[in-house]
């Protein structure tokens, strides 16, 4: 059994002691100290929460988020790096579950955003775990492509996507196929076979969840 969701927010809150609040994310329009915000909120605030993805009370979620990134920056920290057990998504029964895809991605959101970053070595263990969210994440992602898509994870498994078509095959580790398929496409090292049309397209698209 993983435990992903603990060592990546031990590892979010280190790098965010090292970058600063100010340091630059993959997450559009935010800074580290937005970013940070955002963690906080997502499962220290359920009555903001829901406006990560609902948009009818979105302006709410902005308010509190500012509020949150308006605090000391050792403070915004410490509550990463504190995981609330009362909160409804980080309790000990929910959190590797509920966590471990959001703050794997998040650390990477800081990471590959600095001049120096390098891919880093994930145990074969976690990009298995990785690997079993990779699959409905990118049938999600994929459904309105108009190709048939092959997700492969060598070592891991084979997933198809997408709507019928030409054949498509994307191919990485699962660390990678996860940041592809959540939006982070140019900054994951994956390889595409198949009409470049549909490759650029994919390369572009706005995926997320």
């Amino acid at each position: 059994m993983t435990d992903i969701a603990r060592a990546e927010r031990a590892a979010i809150a280190d790098l965010l002691d090292r970058v600063g609040p100010d340091a630059p994310t993959l997450c559009e329009g935010w800074r580290t100290r937005d970013l940070a915000a955002h963690i906080v909120v997502r499962e220290r605030r359920p009555d903001a929460s829901a406006g990560i993805v609902l948009r009818s009370v979105a302006s709410h979620t902005r308010r509190v988020q500012a509020e949150a990134a308006a605090q000391p920056w050792p403070k915004l920290v410490a509550q990463v790096r504190e995981r609330p057990w009362w909160s409804l998504i980080s309790n000990p029964l929910l959190d590797e579950a509920t966590n471990k895809t959001e703050f794997f991605i998040h650390h990477e959101d800081i990471r590959r955003a600095q001049d120096d970053w390098r891919p880093r070595e994930v145990s074969s263990a976690v990009n298995a775990a990785l690997w079993e969210r990779v699959r409905p994440i990118g049938r999600l992602a994929l459904r309105r492509t108009p190709a048939a898509v092959t997700i492969e994870a060598p070592g891991f498994g084979t997933a198809t996507a997408g709507r019928g078509g030409p054949d498509v095959r994307l191919r990485g580790e699962p660390q990678e196929l996860l940041l592809f398929l959540s939006g982070r496409q140019a900054h994951a090292i994956v390889d595409f076979t198949g009409p470049e049309n549909i490759t650029a397209r994919m390369r572009k698209g706005r995926y997320g969840i």
